[in-house]
């Protein structure tokens, strides 16, 4: 018999042997197998997951890090033992800084910028979204009413945008995405202008004799110690969680699913408390994570779990936001295409939830704008995930 005929024959037994074990199998058992056939390949079609694992969040944060080996030197003991309470915190089911922590990395994450940056709440309010400051800031990222206004968080009578997760951080990324520009990328020096104001750390850099491609942050002159130890917070908050991978206990408190948030409109004439009953949220949660909701008003951002439902989200960043100051103008491709034109030294990268042309690039060790001018995308294209990008590896 030759070999083709011989396979033939073999495949129609083995069909014919695997639909009588089918037929064999109880009702139950076979209705189930056959619901798992039906469902859809695409993950695009699947319904958004609702919650993730802990340690993703915590992979996720790790990935994004500009800087992702801790820099003993940049650090001080004292910074250290302030904020080495902070993996406990993440440990701590009853506590919202995880989810919140989570939130803040995709959406630097989506903006493609320096995971370092979600530190910054750790320091200004504790990730606690209703802090208050005697002195005047406000919130999870300590606005105060000034630079609020300036960064288009709503602020009137009744609400206080800047106790909106939502709000003042959609502000805080677009800020820091501006000097993050604006300083060639030096996520320390984009830092300390958010500290400082970006005028103070330009005056700086003139004085110093200094640019923002060559500046040395720890020697720019005449700023505030308050400036230089911000930047030393931070070094100090991700050498601890650095050192925190190595704790089995804390490891083992991460394990855990933990609620996606997301932004969502609340509808006209619908309470907070009334919205989480619709939702089966809880709505006790609900309002800690909403601080600046006391009253019914329409059209206000919450922050709150994913819904199965796929509700839709409120964007941090819109489509046509402008680029950072520092990013010359440039015409848009006429039409933007998610995968490039085939190559054969070409790879490719399938897009995961939170991954921005940022941090794909840094992984393959290419430039952001090559990875974007292969896939003929603009420098503002949102990544979806499940979009297949092209890339040529680094030589």
């Amino acid at each position: 018999m030759k070999r083709g005929s011989l396979s033939l024959v073999l495949g129609l037994l083995l069909g014919a042997s695997a639909a009588a074990s089918a037929q064999s199998l109880p009702a139950g058992l076979s209705q189930n197998l056959a619901t798992a056939a039906a469902l859809p390949l695409d993950p695009n079609s699947l319904p958004p997951a609702t919650t993730r694992n802990g340690r993703e969040i915590f992979s996720n944060f790790r990935e994004g890090l500009a800087a992702p080996q801790c820099d003993a030197e940049a650090t001080s003991p004292r910074w250290r033992k302030q904020f080495a309470h902070a993996p406990s915190r993440l440990g701590n089911i009853d506590d919202d800084a995880l989810p919140l922590f989570g939130y803040v990395v995709d959406e630097l994450r989506s903006a493609g910028l320096p995971t370092e940056f979600a530190l910054i709440p750790f320091v200004e309010s504790g990730y606690r979204p209703g802090a208050r400051n005697s002195s005047g800031p406000a919130g999870l990222w300590q606005f105060i009413a000034t630079t609020a206004r300036n960064h288009r968080v709503p602020m009137e009578g009744g609400y206080d945008g800047r106790l909106s997760a939502v709000d003042s951080t959609r502000a805080a990324v677009r800020y820091l995405k501006t000097l993050h520009g604006m300083f060639a990328g030096d996520w320390e020096l984009a830092v300390m202008a958010y500290n400082a104001g970006e005028y103070r750390i330009l005056q700086a850099l003139r004085r110093g004799g200094m640019n923002a491609q060559n500046a040395d942050a720890s020697a720019l002159p005449g700023l505030s110690p308050i400036t230089y130890s911000y930047v030393e917070k931070l070094h100090a908050l991700a050498c601890v969680l650095e050192q925190a991978e190595g704790e089995p206990d804390l490891m083992a408190a991460l394990d855990r699913p933990v609620p996606i948030l997301k932004g969502h409109t609340l509808p006209a004439n619908t309470s907070l408390a009334a919205w989480s009953a619709q939702n089966a949220l809880d709505p006790a949660r609900i309002a800690r994570l909403n601080p600046a909701l006391t009253a019914a008003r329409s059209g206000t951002a919450v922050l709150a779990p994913a819904l199965a439902g796929g509700a839709v989200d409120v964007p941090v960043l819109a489509a046509a936001e402008p680029a950072p100051a520092a990013t010359p103008a440039r015409n848009a491709p006429a039409a933007p295409r998610a995968v490039a034109s085939a190559s054969s030294s070409a790879r490719r990268h399938t897009v995961r939830n939170g991954e921005s042309a940022w941090s794909i690039a840094r992984r393959y060790g290419i430039p952001v704008k090559a990875l974007l001018s292969f896939n003929n995308l603009d420098a503002r294209a949102v990544l979806k995930p499940g979009m297949v990008l092209r890339y040529e590896e680094a030589r």
